[in-house]
């Protein structure tokens, strides 16, 4: 659990899950709070969806859509999902912070013996075989995972797949079915207003319903590149990740996976994974085994409105190409730091959640054109889609100075460049950013290394002063930073005398 000031306000972002139960208490993952929360943007789908989807049973029939009649056709398929966890020789965070004595102690067991923690979610069967989803969170680390259904039945259960990235697993019923099967909808279709329902286990309290509506869609939290949330009222507490929400037509239209609450409790803000996300990540983990994203090497940031003036464009709208990785299918297809990305495959990009989530779900191997903004012209490039590589390549990085841009600069001799991690000594580093001047407006850090102003290259002081040189009052400058393995563009205006 995360707890972060605000103001006077103390937020908690908890993943609706409840751990520890064995040791008597309810903990939870938590998801960091150091980006804002809530904010409404648009979504990014995982992968390309090339594979047939496996087959699923009809849906339910809900004639008048009442909601006893959605929990009745829905609730079979809703299972309470218990795991264990061996610790073995490693150490849980609560044995870390009570230490061996305590457990002695109070429970007669020591660093020789194998501890265990069960761990209560939720999650719901989608295919009558036995293929169940859940959030990644409830069973990532499980060595034993049971699922009880509505009837109290117990079954053993294997991870299929897990994908961390979009909090989603898929596992496998042991035993003979066939299993009452809950329908995966169309996420797109649902409305904001629409009455929806969450099925779950809150604390343990299996085959709970609560009802609320959708307050928003494409949300994101901050847990990654792929946040794409339905947002509900319905009430979500500790012990519903992995549940689903349905609609009024008896169809999963969302996997519950987080909350936002002060208390750890449900405050009327939920999150949960749309289902047509969920179906191509369920879909892809079953064929494949694994999850293949599309890739293009770069490190993109918004277009902000100072950085379209300063690049020729007329509107923020597009994609600001930051670095290119070595070697990348974007490097081969000739995309450069600078670039704008504005249209890819025919799709129009107007910020880096769009880009995110066309390239993750084109395949890899597929050639699309791209337009590009580059020198106040466009221009056409063709790209071949590479896949996610497992460890993303790290961006290489590319006398006293003091200008009107209101910061001081230092060469990047071999010990600096050490100190810093770099591998080059090209560019200068800030060495001090005035604490009102136009470089600390724009977001300039002692540390960062200058690259680029207004896009002539910066190998060592003397390219600096060059460019710095002849800057007046009211010029407006764009300076290429390298902030550790981060390219940055930002963009002011020269300090006024």
């Amino acid at each position: 659990m995360i707890l972060v000031k605000r103001g006077t306000l103390v937020v908690m972002l908890v993943i609706a899950a409840a751990l520890g139960v064995g040791l008597g208490s309810w903990g939870a993952s938590a998801l960091d709070l150091s980006k804002p929360v809530g904010q409404a943007q648009r979504g990014q789908a995982p992968m390309h969806a090339a594979v047939q989807a496996p087959v699923v049973p009809a849906a339910l029939p809900v004639a008048s859509g009442s909601f006893a009649q959605v929990a009745e056709a829905v609730g079979p398929a809703v299972v309470n999902i218990n795991t264990v966890i061996r610790s073995g020789g490693g150490r849980t965070p609560v044995e870390e912070f009570f230490g061996d004595e305590f457990f002695r102690r109070f429970f007669g067991e020591g660093p020789d013996r194998p501890q265990q923690q069960r761990s209560l979610g939720s999650g719901v069967i989608v295919d009558a075989s036995g293929i169940a989803l859940t959030n990644a969170h409830v069973v990532e680390r499980a060595t034993e995972i049971e699922l009880v259904t509505a009837e109290g039945k117990k079954h053993k259960a294997k991870i299929v797949g897990i994908d961390k990235r979009t909090d989603l697993a898929v596992l496998r019923l042991q035993g003979g079915g066939p299993y009452p099967a809950a329908v995966l909808g169309d996420s797109d279709k649902i409305k904001v207003g629409d009455w929806v329902l969450a099925i779950g286990s809150p604390f343990g309290l299996q085959q709970t319903v609560t009802a609320g509506i959708i307050s928003a869609k494409g949300r994101s939290i901050g847990q990654g590149p792929f946040d794409d949330f339905l947002q509900t009222d319905a009430a979500i507490n500790p012990g519903n990740s992995g549940g689903p929400l349905v609609n009024m037509a008896g169809e999963v239209v969302g996997i519950n996976s987080a909350i936002l609450s002060r208390s750890g409790g449900n405050v009327g803000i939920g999150f949960s994974i749309p289902s047509n996300m969920a179906k191509r990540i369920y879909t892809e983990l079953v064929a494949r085994g694994k999850i293949t994203r599309g890739w293009l090497g770069v490190s993109i940031q918004p277009l902000t409105a100072e950085l379209a003036k300063s690049f020729g464009l007329k509107e923020p709208k597009g994609v600001l190409i930051a670095d290119v990785v070595k070697d990348s299918p974007a490097d081969k297809a000739g995309l450069a730091s600078g670039d704008v990305l504005v249209e890819f495959d025919g799709k129009k990009v107007e910020a880096p959640q769009d880009l995110q989530k066309v390239v993750a779900v084109t395949a890899p191997g597929k050639g699309v054109p791209i337009k590009v903004w580059r020198e106040k012209g466009e221009k056409t490039l063709e790209i071949k889609v590479g896949e996610t590589p497992e460890d993303t390549a790290q961006l290489e990085p590319s006398g006293k100075s003091k200008n009107l841009l209101g910061l001081e600069t230092r060469p990047i001799t071999p010990e600096v460049a050490r100190q810093l991690n770099l591998r080059t000594t090209e560019g200068v580093v800030v060495a001090r950013v005035e604490e009102e001047g136009p470089a600390a407006e724009a977001g300039l850090q002692r540390g960062d290394v200058i690259r680029e102003i207004n896009r002539q290259r910066i190998r060592s002081a003397q390219d600096y002063e060059r460019a710095t040189q002849g800057l007046k009052p009211g010029d407006r400058v764009t300076v290429l930073l390298q902030r550790g393995q981060q390219s940055l563009y930002v963009a002011f205006t020269v300090a006024r005398g």
